[in-house]
């Protein structure tokens, strides 16, 4: 296997032991046929100099990794699904199949462990009468979310592979039958709210300590010293759940299923199914279709998350004084608020003003958004005013000057010229002399899903995810800048 001098294997999670995960067998897939491979995240791990043939064997049939786990891992878990547990869940189309260690991660978080799991994988013996199957389309809309994200700064896991496995799959939400594929995610951390809960439900603090101590070490290894490791990793959490959370309303992104084994402790978003980005200004607005009650809104995230952070809490009880949780708990409004104001000022491309002045200015871009109605589209105004007053000219002379000279916008503007452009060289890309910027609304989703599923034509795909990498580089966000403490 052509591996390079990067490439660093680090399997913790399987020292843990039986109490954790089960081994299992990956599906014997009738076909492997490559269809996306992400090779500007395999050279962070190391593999990207291995040729297709390679790659399959590791992502299409799952051949352990030099040095790494000798055998997949499927976790185990439980969790909150809309407000109900369920004993029942844990890994039931995908697993852990590696763990190793980033080369460049950034200044700050240089070295992270890093996991390459699954889905679609094949069953588990948490599947719960599932077949253990994604469906290409699914895959394909993994591979799409998560790099817009990347580019708009937001903590995210990323699609490092998909392969398509030439089984039919009947499906109750896409016309069947229809194709299947698995997908490799490359992510911080699988380490969810749930892993946790499940230990909680069976009444193990002796395991929840062993959770707390590898999420410490592993994961926030500045607080390895701390004496009360339970809340100091509840704070942790706390900030790191808020940062995500800020990105997600700054981008506008509605997660869809915000269950409590979809909560990872390091921060990260991950696990895409039913997502949606905001085609314009709508707290109501719902992701999943069988979100009958706006539960998950993206409006309602923010009390999601803290329900979430809540729940993780209460698993804790059992391990350290209860004054620490509630401590870190009741920080999640500052730090969300903190969080948010850092984002919108990210995402405006703007040098803090002071508390303030800041706060007036995020205060007063929610207000012309709402003020847009359904006029103006989520992505274009923050697109359209990067750089703050270095892109008013942009911005006037664009396809929504007229939107812009309305009432709605005047204090939005006001406030925006007394900030300094952050970096403002950024302006001379390319890809801000376009009059639109990359979006991922569902429609284009359908669009770009389209050709594939009546000719296999993948260039439209293909070419929006080199769009999608033009706007990175643009933009020019990093994790850094989220100040992500996980490392």
């Amino acid at each position: 296997m052509t591996l390079s001098p990067a490439y660093r294997p680090d399997p913790k999670f399987m020292a843990l032991g039986r109490d954790f995960a089960d081994p299992v067998q990956p599906a014997d897939f009738p076909m492997t046929h490559l269809r996306f491979r992400n090779d500007r995240a395999a050279a962070t791990v190391g593999l990207e100099g291995l040729s297709d043939a390679e790659w399959i064997a590791a992502f299409g049939r799952f051949q352990p990794l030099p040095g790494n786990q000798p055998e997949p891992l499927a976790m185990r878990y439980h969790g909150h699904q809309f407000r109900s547990y369920n004993p029942d869940l844990g890994d039931g189309r995908g697993f852990l199949f590696a763990q190793l260690r980033e080369q460049d991660g950034g200044p700050d978080r240089p070295g992270r462990l890093l996991d390459l799991a699954t889905k679609g994988s094949g069953q588990t013996p948490w599947s719960r009468q599932g077949d253990g199957r994604l469906t290409l389309k699914g895959g394909v809309r993994e591979i799409l979310a998560p790099t817009l994200l990347e580019a708009l700064g937001v903590p995210t896991s990323r699609a490092f592979s998909l392969i398509e496995t030439g089984e039919e799959l009947q499906r109750g939400d896409e016309p069947s039958p229809t194709r299947s594929a698995v997908l490799t995610r490359l992510s911080h951390s699988h380490m969810r709210f749930g892993t946790f809960q499940r230990q909680a439900y069976f009444e193990r603090p002796d395991l929840i300590t062993v959770l707390v101590d590898h999420a410490v070490e592993t994961y926030y290894p500045r607080l390895a010293d701390q004496p009360d490791r339970p809340a100091v990793l509840m704070q942790a959490v706390v900030e790191a759940s808020a940062r995500l959370l800020a990105g997600w309303m700054a981008a506008g992104f509605v997660h869809g299923v915000l269950n409590t084994d979809n909560m990872v402790v390091t921060g990260e978003s991950f696990d895409y199914g039913p997502w949606r980005f905001l085609p314009r200004n709508d707290p109501n607005f719902t992701a999943a279709y069988f979100d009958h009650s706006g539960l998950y809104s993206f409006g309602r995230q923010p009390e999601a998350v803290f329900w979430n952070l809540q729940q993780l809490a209460a698993c804790l009880t059992p391990v350290t004084d209860q004054a620490g949780l509630l401590a870190a708990l009741n920080g999640f409004s500052d730090a969300y608020r903190e969080a948010l104001r850092a984002a919108v000022l990210r995402r405006l491309a703007v040098t803090s003003r002071g508390p303030q002045a800041d706060i007036d200015l995020v205060s007063s871009a929610f207000k012309a958004l709402a003020g847009g109605g359904d006029v103006l589209r989520w992505e274009p105004f923050f697109f359209d005013w990067f750089g703050g007053p270095a892109s008013e000219a942009r911005a006037l002379a664009g396809p929504r000057a007229a939107l812009y000279g309305q009432e709605a916008f005047v204090d939005f503007r006001r406030r925006l010229a007394d900030f300094e452009p952050e970096r403002p060289e950024r302006l001379d890309h390319p890809v801000f002399a376009a009059p639109e910027p990359e979006e991922l609304l569902v429609e284009e989703v359908e669009a770009l899903w389209a050709p594939i599923a009546a000719e296999d034509d993948w260039s439209p795909v293909r070419a929006k995810l080199e769009r999608l990498e033009a706007a990175r580089q643009a933009y020019g966000f990093s994790v850094g800048e989220q100040e992500n403490d996980a490392v």
